[in-house]
């Protein structure tokens, strides 16, 4: 029996320099690899912002400033295994702070990598990803 799950997570749109922050699926499953925004789960009494903040440090090793509201976005997909998830995305703009570019160990993501905003059609980019950044650089 399939289940359903919502669930509420924060992304950031990193573009420095002409290029943007990418992170990269470590699901061995998914071929091509799937890459999208740097940002994840909420965690309970945790803000978005907050949360944007933890997980662009944890993914990429950067940090990021002046979060500004881009979008809130949702679908629904189904997993490998069945079950379905309502996904809502809240997602901003940040300004780069500081850090040294890095990989994420062992989590969710396994590269973080800058990609030129002309290089994005050849790249396996998660759809809300894809809009967020053309959305973003249209302005």
């Amino acid at each position: 029996m399939s289940k359903q799950h919502t669930s509420v997570r924060a992304y950031g749109i990193l573009v420095h320099e002409g290029t943007v922050l990418l992170v990269r699926s470590s699901s061995p499953q998914i071929n091509p690899p799937l890459w999208w925004l740097p940002g994840g789960g909420i965690g309970f009494a945790e803000s978005p912002e907050d949360t944007l903040l933890r997980e662009f440090r944890e993914e990429t090793g950067l940090a990021i400033k002046d979060p500004v509201l881009h979008d809130v976005v949702s679908d629904v997909r189904r997993r490998p295994n069945g079950d379905r998830i309502h996904t809502v995305r809240v997602l901003y703009t940040v300004s780069l702070n500081g850090g040294e570019l890095r990989d994420e160990a062992q989590g969710t993501t396994d590269q973080a990598k800058w990609f030129s905003l002309r290089e994005l059609d050849a790249v396996n980019v998660a759809e809300y990803a894809l809009r967020a950044i053309q959305t973003a650089t249209a302005k």
